[in-house]
């Protein structure tokens, strides 16, 4: 008797503060996934200008080609992908909860990453809502830069009192949660 095809979609969700390797991690499981032949398709939001336009880059240098969209309706010129992949999803609209769900009922496997909380520990964009669809999360950490200790947090060293501020270690340091709530 054949082993039946198992067609069920999920949501993967890789979260946690800046400088804790959400980006590293997605560029893993999508290189790993390259060994199957599924046809993987990867986004970012346009806001997103770091490192290139057409690759999603970590901060230590591992990049990926990837899609850069200012709407994810622009997905949809992409069904015939088997796995679809995110990045920096915080930044996109509450549209994304729909699309993730539309897309696991026609058995996609969706992975995102993104900053689960802003640098005013509120949680971010879309990312709560799609954490609450998720069928396994990831919750990574990083150093604090103060002490030493795990960080969880993305704390904001320059003013602005934006929600939405693109940078990197010039604007922003990984915090425990003493540190964070000391803002020295």
């Amino acid at each position: 008797m054949p082993i039946p095809k198992i067609n069920s979609g999920y949501i993967e969700v890789i979260c946690g503060p800046m400088f804790s390797g959400k980006t590293e991690e997605l560029i893993r499981r999508v290189n790993k996934a390259n060994f199957t032949n599924k046809k993987i398709v990867v986004f970012k939001p346009e806001i997103d200008k770091r490192y290139s336009d057409d690759f999603i880059v970590s901060h230590n240098g591992e990049k990926i080609k990837c899609n850069q969209i200012k709407d994810t309706e622009e997905v949809n010129k992409y069904l015939e992908a088997d796995i679809f992949a995110f990045d920096e999803a915080q930044f996109f609209n509450e549209k994304l909860v729909n699309l993730c769900l539309d897309l696991i009922k026609n058995g996609k496997r969706v992975i995102i990453a993104g900053l689960d909380r802003d640098s005013s520990a509120n949680p971010f964009g879309p990312m709560p809502d799609i954490l609450a669809h998720a069928d396994y999360v990831t919750k990574l950490n990083s150093v604090c830069t103060q002490c030493g200790d795990v960080a969880t947090y993305s704390y904001r060293i320059v003013k602005d009192d934006k929600q939405i501020l693109v940078g990197e270690s010039e604007k922003y340091e990984a915090r425990c949660v003493t540190c964070f709530y000391k803002k020295n």
